[in-house]
């Protein structure tokens, strides 16, 4: 499952969020700039955190990449599938682990574009992923420093470099303006229900 370019034009998911993979896709192997690499990615994965919100979750998306290849990718589906451990992080690393037939994951970049939350980040640590690149902060549960800092310890057997804050205003605003429709329908329910009262 390690994706090609027409891996990632063909991958399952709302049209628009194809259509914006496609347009996002480049060979990042001729980029110099880690800053560039990581907005890439991350825009990349934000194309997953929409699919969640198709879905009717959080949109919260993840990608796995390992030597400039997209090999594992996930978007919150807790609901859909009855699962409260399928947080997009979960998702992103058990395709990755599938894709390279290895539950560990070493030398990996994680892609996410919530904080990981404590479950997430004992995932992490547990594949072995060498790197987490972070949108936005989760200050109510993230724990990568944050609510908790346990990425950022020297109590486990395993370190992982963090980047925090790529396309952060970006990642937020999806999650704010998810959460504001949510609040929308509920007012408007509200309103509906007293009305007939």
């Amino acid at each position: 499952m390690i994706y090609p370019e027409s891996r990632l034009r063909q991958s399952s998911g709302s049209k628009a969020a194809t259509q914006h993979k496609a347009e996002l896709f480049i060979t990042m192997s001729n980029t110099s700039s880690s800053k560039f690499a990581d907005e890439h990615w991350m825009r990349l994965a934000m194309t997953f955190a929409l699919q969640a919100e198709s879905q009717g979750e959080v949109p919260v998306g993840a990608l796995l990449v390992l030597e400039n290849q997209v090999i594992g990718e996930g978007w919150n589906q807790p609901i859909g599938l009855n699962d409260p451990s399928a947080h997009a992080e979960i998702m992103a690393l058990r395709s990755g682990a599938q894709a390279v037939k290895n539950y560990r994951l070493v030398d990996s970049t994680l892609y996410v574009t919530l904080e990981p939350c404590v479950m997430c980040v004992g995932a992490i640590i547990h594949a072995r992923v060498a790197r987490v690149v972070i949108g936005a902060a989760d200050p109510k549960s993230g724990a990568a420093g944050s609510a908790f800092d346990l990425l950022n310890g020297n109590k486990f057997n395993h370190k992982v470099d963090i980047t925090n804050g790529i396309l952060a205003k970006d990642c937020g605003d999806l999650l704010k303006a998810f959460f504001e429709k949510r609040r929308q329908v509920a007012r408007m329910q509200f309103t509906k229900s007293g009305e007939g009262g």
